[in-house]
């Protein structure tokens, strides 16, 4: 993954490098790093862990809608 594939996925996920660094638990300093020149790349399981962040936020807003609309009591 690059570096605007990764900028890409963090806006979709919601995030800013700030607070993917402090949801996985990573100096924001070596994610600044990732895909820049003669820096190391975006880690291959970035792309994974944020595709599936995404699917579960998905997922989770899903549920509310159909709880709020089909659920009712």
């Amino acid at each position: 993954m690059n570096l605007d594939e990764f900028k890409s996925l963090l806006k979709k996920a919601g995030f800013s490098k700030k607070t993917f660094s402090e949801d996985v638990e990573i100096a924001l300093s070596t994610v600044n790093g990732w895909g820049s020149s003669n820096k190391p790349p975006v880690p291959f399981w970035v792309e994974k862990y944020l595709n599936l962040y995404i699917e579960n936020k998905d997922c989770k807003e899903l549920k509310e809608i159909i709880r709020a609309n089909v659920c009712k009591e």
